[in-house]
């Protein structure tokens, strides 16, 4: 692995994943576009209650339709190869099969990213130069942690179409691509005061 600079590695995706075989238990890390990013572990417990909102009530809609997509948070890879890419975003969507004792899938339909003042640039600007190349990509969503604000982005066609914002807790996301809805009282539910 060569060195750029005193602050970043780059490397390959195939070195990349030989890495992560190496890396301690306690540290997790992405690759974004060649570079090797130690990722915070631990947060604020409003950024964790919101991992657990997103995909508790997308699941349960999943559920109740007979969808073939689930939610995984923060510990499953997006992968593309092309792109040196291997990032963990807090909430992601896939449909369809996975292989058995797969850990990562290169088809993501829904990102979620929820911001903080640490990570917050690198969501807005740093991933989502990689999520937008993602072919299966659909929307890409950015969650405020301090307020009932969402950022979402869509895919239409081939081409991402401008921003939608959503405030308060009346607001409703509508996810088309993956046949749901998530109202932003129940992302931020028991986080922040109606």
């Amino acid at each position: 692995m060569s060195r750029a600079s005193a602050d970043y590695e780059f490397t390959s995706l195939s070195d990349f994943e030989e890495l992560l075989a190496d890396k301690p238990k306690d540290e997790r890390w992405e690759l974004i576009g060649g570079r090797v990013v130690r990722m915070m572990v631990g947060a604020r417990w409003e950024h964790a209650a919101l991992i657990q909102n997103i995909p508790r009530h997308l699941g349960n809609a999943f559920d109740a339709s007979g969808s073939g997509c689930r939610t995984f948070t923060e510990t499953f890879y997006t992968k593309e190869r092309g792109l040196d890419a291997a990032l963990l975003p807090d909430v992601m969507v896939v449909c369809g099969d996975l292989e058995p004792g797969a850990t990562a899938t290169d088809a993501p339909v829904v990102l979620f990213e929820v911001l903080s003042p640490g990570t917050e640039a690198r969501d807005r600007f740093d991933k989502w130069r990689i999520y937008q190349r993602l072919p299966s990509l659909k929307h890409y969503v950015l969650v405020a942690r301090d307020k009932p604000h969402v950022e979402a982005f869509d895919r239409v066609g081939e081409a991402w179409s401008g921003m939608r914002v959503l405030d308060g807790f009346d607001a409703v996301l509508d996810l088309p691509a993956v046949d749901a809805k998530l109202s932003l009282s129940d992302i931020y539910r028991r986080v922040l005061p109606p």
